[in-house]
Parts: structure tokens; C-alpha cells; sequence
């Protein structure tokens, strides 16, 4: 059903979640399975270029990170990763890399609305819900009942 699956993984909690949903699909199906990172924290107005630089630099091991615990873990599945690191706006970089290599599915976490901005603008997992030009799983962690807390 699903012959190739985009995961996000930006190394939160619910990201790994979702990775590993996207792992079992991709197992499941025998997909293509591909890990995109985002670096969205990149400023947007440096004082000078070597800040730019010095967070890209950051920013790109703090991924190859990431992605190579990802891709030991796909591979002690049995599943081959394909990854990639690409600066940008989570949602937008989701979208057009989904259309791109035309994927069947993108699997993201739910982040939930823990900010007054995400209330107005909507997280990554809305808007990929509202644009994506394919299947979207939104990979929810089970979060505590009022009456459990």
C-alpha cells in the first residue's frame, strides 16, 4: 500500500515516536523508508555571516546525530534509511520534499499546542494535515486523562 514513507525527526520525544511508527509501516510494506531533518532555527537576521556558519555547523551534527541512531535502529529492523538534513520550515520542507519524491505517506508527532503562536499559526502536524500532497499519520503519544493526573 505505502511504497514510500517520510518520517520528521527532529530528535523530540514524539518525533522518535513517529519514527518508529514509520519504521513499522515501512516494515510492514516492505516501503522505501526516508528521515528528513529540518533546521529551522537558523537566524533569520545574523549580525554577521560566521553566526549563520557556526548554528548550520551546530545544527548539522546535532542531526547526523540523530539520523545515525535512526538509521542503526531501521537497520536492526531489517529496514534500509535514507536521510536527509535540509534548512527551512518544518511543514514546508515536508511538503514540497513529499511531492518531490512523490511519497504515499509522511508520518509526523503530534507536538500539541503548547504555545500561544501554535494556537494562531497551527503546528507542523496541521498544516502537513491541511497541504500535504499525500497520506499524513500523525503519531500521537498517549497523553494523561484530567482524571489520571
Amino acid at each position: 500500500m505505502f511504497r514510500k514513507v517520510l518520517v520528521g525527526l527532529d530528535g523530540s520525544e514524539t518525533s522518535w515516536h513517529a519514527f518508529r511508527r514509520a519504521l513499522a509501516v515501512a516494515r510492514e510494506h516492505g516501503s522505501e523508508l526516508w528521515v528528513l531533518s529540518v533546521e529551522d532555527h537558523l537566524p533569520r537576521f545574523p549580525g554577521t555571516i560566521d553566526e549563520v556558519q557556526d548554528e548550520e555547523e551546530w545544527e548539522n551534527a546535532h542531526f547526523s546525530r540523530i539520523q545515525e541512531e535512526a538509521r542503526e535502529l531501521a537497520e536492526e529492523h531489517g529496514v534500509v534509511l535514507h536521510t536527509r538534513i535540509v534548512p527551512g520550515r518544518a511543514a514546508d520542507r515536508l511538503e514540497q520534499f513529499a511531492l518531490a519524491g512523490a511519497f504515499d505517506l509522511i508520518v509526523v508527532g503530534h507536538r500539541g499546542h503548547a504555545s500561544p503562536w501554535h494556537r494562531l499559526v497551527g503546528s507542523t502536524a496541521d498544516r502537513l494535515v491541511d497541504h500535504a500532497p499525500c497520506c499524513v499519520l500523525v503519531e500521537r503519544t498517549r497523553v494523561p486523562s484530567m482524571v489520571e493526573a
